[in-house]
């Protein structure tokens, strides 16, 4: 068997926590290997450090997928890995609809499992993990019928660019006997129509669950702005907890549409109406008509996917923000997100401050949030923390 030795010092993001070795961290590579092969790991002096798979196409030379350097990685191996992950889901979240498998986070790297009812959704993004792609997912699914949870169909949704940077073609569809691709879902008293071939990523933002409840408390009686809807999620569960209207935006005539569809299946058609605009377009032209809500959520898609953009995606972000903080009422709230694992914390909150200051606005944070429980953050694998989620009231200076 190959042994990849890394170079003196290096290996920190490794060393700190994290599952990933870069190209220009190894210093040599003894013995043959196929890309996607399970490698030993060892630092400049010979110490084992672990295990991984290798894929030279990659940046992410290696994802490591233990710390032991004897561990045989086999199907007991991820068995204990997939048993552990449906374990904690059951102790944190409502596993009707969850995310079951969440890549690093849940040490199997490259992959995402979603549970929509009785449907799985997988993604597989590296090369070694796609090897071992059938075996975790025959055995997750004896682990679920293990504790009476019967699952009728498994669909591939590994068409995402990322992919290609592994040297992999985009792959989609059955893995399993063929079913309808549109589940219909509950979650929070929402009932949801999730398009698991179509839908973006693997067809619903499940990270946003305990978010989207959040918001109930505030809405009641409210008069709602939604933007960025996609499908409706959060402007369905303003109108389930009674706002007065709500008005759920999008850009994507696809998802306005599965919108309405969501909006008739829980009878808010009346209450809760929906549009196709550009945000960025539509808050100006509210404000032009002297629009006021109590109640505006901003759900917008990663203005930034890379470092290189994050300048840009900030002047976005300020944007609309502040935008809101003109059509809110004196004493409205504001629920505001970023999804980009790249705006941090830090900046996502300066930005907002920075928008709030410029509209002379004054903000009450009511609470902090991340993303919902199965899809934990594992410290120190900073790409894991991606989902910042404010609510503020936002009042006027007096």
């Amino acid at each position: 068997m190959a042994k990849v030795y890394i170079k003196k010092g290096e290996g920190r993001f490794f060393r700190a926590g994290g599952l990933w070795i870069y190209d220009n961290e190894i210093d040599h590579i003894d013995g043959e290997f196929e890309n996607g092969d399970i490698l030993p790991v060892y630092d400049d002096r010979g110490h084992g450090l672990g295990q991984g798979f290798i894929n030279m196409n990659s940046k992410i030379r290696i994802r490591m997928m233990t710390r032991q350097v004897d561990q045989t990685v086999n199907e007991e191996f991820l068995r204990m890995r997939l048993q552990n992950a449906w374990e904690y889901r059951k102790h944190t979240v409502d596993t009707s609809s969850c995310r079951l498998v969440f890549g690093e986070a849940d040490f199997l790297p490259g992959i995402v499992i979603d549970k929509f009812s009785d449907v799985l959704v997988v993604q597989s993004l590296a090369l070694g993990i796609e090897r071992l792609k059938m075996t975790i997912v025959r055995n997750l699914c004896e682990i679920l019928q293990e504790d009476g949870v019967q699952i009728r169909g498994v669909y591939e949704r590994s068409d995402a660019k990322v992919r290609l940077q592994e040297g992999m073609e985009r792959s989609k569809g059955f893995l399993s006997e063929l079913f309808d691709t549109l589940v219909e879902i509950q979650e929070n008293g929402v009932r949801y129509q999730v398009d698991v071939e179509n839908g973006q990523k693997t067809g619903f933002f499940l990270d946003q669950k305990y978010n989207r409840l959040a918001i109930q408390r505030i809405a009641k009686g409210a008069k709602v702005l939604d933007c960025f809807t996609h499908t409706g999620s959060f402007a369905l569960n303003a109108g389930v907890a009674g706002a007065s209207s709500v008005l759920g935006v999008d850009a994507s005539e696809l998802g306005v549409e599965q919108a309405r569809i969501n909006a008739k299946l829980n009878a808010l058609e009346d209450k809760v109406t929906f549009q196709c605009a550009d945000v960025f377009e539509l808050l100006p032209e509210l404000e032009r008509k002297g629009e006021k809500f109590d109640l505006i959520i901003l759900d917008p898609p990663a203005f930034t996917k890379s470092q290189n953009s994050v300048k840009n995606a900030t002047r976005g972000y300020r944007e609309i923000n502040l935008r809101a903080m003109h059509l809110l009422k004196d004493g409205g709230y504001l629920a505001t997100c970023s999804c980009s694992h790249f705006m941090t914390y830090e900046l996502f909150t300066k930005t907002i401050g920075q928008a709030a200051q410029t509209a002379h606005k004054r903000l009450r944070q009511v609470e902090f949030r991340t993303q919902a429980p199965d899809h934990p953050i594992l410290w120190s694998a900073d790409e894991s923390y991606y989902l910042k989620f404010y609510i503020f009231q936002v009042v006027d200076e007096k």
